[in-house]
């Protein structure tokens, strides 16, 4: 049984090892497969594992010995799912593994708006307190969660950890899905229509899928109807948000700020509007990234490839 994993960062930095893989088989393990190096190196395998190496029509037809393939993601667009059955290959994915730490990290985001509490460290360091003469000083303003609404799009199981952590901030929560479950409303948190919500929050964060309805959600129209002064945090998908309407926004004032994860093309380009925008954060992708959801992720992985092994599958989207 050979084992190949084609994109071991960022799933480790040195911080977790795969020696488990071996009581399945012999394992190759690459830091990263380029377009050109994909088929060479999956030629012979029988599992394959990959994160954002794309396996299409070219890759299961070259792939003879290929019964496998695991993605170490929840998103498995990477993987040509009709290729894979006429290949009689079963693909499986992480559905859940980062809850908490992505809904973890949308507030970090949202706290580093309401503090900046990273750039008052920066200029304490550069002196500038001392300079100040004064015992309290800030140059960025500072916001009370307390009170105000949160307005969140997509009430999965990310966007219920945010309502849970916004409600223990004093929030009132707005919640919008496709599917919505009326035992989650309670007194401070109950289901709205999209107009209502960009309407009626202070903050809105994005927590839902990218598909044909929510692409560029966040976009000229819908900001209109927004509160001035909004703050929006995306940590779900980078092209839920139309850039050019959102850096318009920023700049106008009519967004206060903006704090997002991702973008529509990554890493970021060097022409995109969001580096012209003001009152903006952007990170580079990690609100999955600790330690612990890394090691989740990986740990289900290896379950997956058990479970198929012994004849009872899990998690398969194929």
């Amino acid at each position: 049984m050979k084992i190949v994993i084609l994109d071991s960062v960022p799933l480790t930095v040195g911080d977790i090892s795969f020696d488990v893989l071996g009581k399945f088989g012999s394992v190759e393990i690459y830091e990263s497969t380029n377009a050109d190096e994909v088929l060479s190196r999956i030629e012979h395998a029988d599992i394959v594992l990959t994160n954002k190496v794309p396996l299409g029509k070219r890759e299961f037809e070259h792939a003879k010995d290929l019964k496998y393939v695991g993605v170490l993601a929840t998103g498995y667009n990477i993987v040509d799912i009709d290729e894979a059955r006429k290949h009689s290959v079963t693909v499986t994915n992480i559905p859940t593994y980062g809850t908490a730490s992505v809904a973890q990290f949308a507030f970090a985001l949202l706290l580093e708006l309401c503090h900046h509490v990273q750039r008052h460290s920066d200029e304490v360091l550069a002196g500038e307190w001392g300079k100040s003469g004064r015992w309290c000083f800030w140059n960025y303003p500072q916001i009370e969660l307390l009170g105000k609404t949160i307005g969140i799009i997509g009430y999965g199981r990310i966007g219920q950890k945010s309502g849970e952590l916004a409600k223990a901030f004093g929030m009132n929560v707005l919640m919008y899905d496709n599917f919505p479950k009326k035992e989650l409303e309670d007194g401070k948190s109950h289901y709205v229509d999209l107009d209502e919500l960009f309407r009626s929050s202070d903050v809105i964060f994005l927590h839902c899928p990218l598909t044909k309805e929510t692409e560029k959600i966040i976009n000229s129209e819908n900001i209109r109807k927004m509160k001035d002064g909004v703050l929006i945090v995306n940590n779900s998908r980078g092209p839920l948000v139309d850039e050019e309407a959102l850096a318009d926004a920023l700049c106008s004032g009519k967004v206060g700020g903006a704090a997002l994860d991702v973008v529509s093309s990554e890493p970021i380009q060097d022409d995109s509007p969001l580096f012209r925008a003001k009152n903006i954060l952007i990170t580079p992708h990690i609100s999955w990234a600790s330690y612990e959801s890394r090691k989740r992720l990986f740990d289900i992985a290896v379950g997956n490839i058990e479970a198929f092994l012994t004849g009872r599958s899990v998690n398969v989207v194929s």
